[in-house]
């Protein structure tokens, strides 16, 4: 069974997801990073070259791959849950934790954040917090009809919600490292 984090952009599913698989014992996998390895493009050259919905098909199929894996923790991309096969395709290996964030907490995250400055591009032509407001609308509901569990990451220091999950997961049978005898279809990337 994987752990799936799932959230906006900058709700700490990379920062997260990477203390959890360390304390795990397991791989940790970066949707965004799996997509730009397998493409040898960041994120924002995809978009720019060509397009968001091209962008979603590769998420889509990389996705279908990622969940194709046993015993990994997996960080999507903000929109990966926009699709409803790729939720299919997570829930069907996966549990599901939704890193809750406000769009107040995500803009100024989003505004320190080097790396989410350069990687990844803007959605819409609105002002950038406005854009954070408007794309947190749209896919709340996707996010939430999607999480097995919901952790909210305001104001609150990593190593809480990592213990907030882990007791999660704990309570799920997932508290452990992945069972050795356990052998993944694909290996990733």
């Amino acid at each position: 069974m994987n752990i799936i984090l799932i959230g906006f952009r900058c709700s700490g599913k990379s920062t997260v997801g990477e203390i959890i698989a360390n304390k795990l014992k397991r791989t940790f996998i970066d949707c965004d990073d799996y997509i730009e390895k397998k493409t040898h493009l960041q994120v924002r050259e995809i978009f720019d070259i060509a397009g968001e919905s091209y962008f979603r098909t590769l998420e889509g199929q990389a996705i279908a791959d990622l969940s194709r894996l046993d015993g990994h923790v997996i960080a999507t991309g903000g929109g990966a849950i926009l699709k409803r096969q790729n939720t299919k395709y997570l829930k069907r290996n996966g549990v599901l934790v939704l890193l809750d964030v406000t769009a107040k907490t995500a803009f100024e995250r989003i505004a320190k954040d080097p790396k989410s400055r350069t990687r990844r591009p803007a959605l819409t032509n609105y002002d950038p917090f406005v854009e954070v407001q408007q794309q947190m609308e749209l896919r709340k509901a996707y996010y939430v009809e999607a999480a097995d569990h919901v952790v909210q990451t305001d104001s609150r220091a990593v190593d809480d919600v990592v213990k907030d999950i882990m007791t999660f997961l704990e309570g799920r049978g997932l508290g452990g490292p992945k069972n050795d005898n356990e052998q993944d279809e694909m290996a990733p990337l």
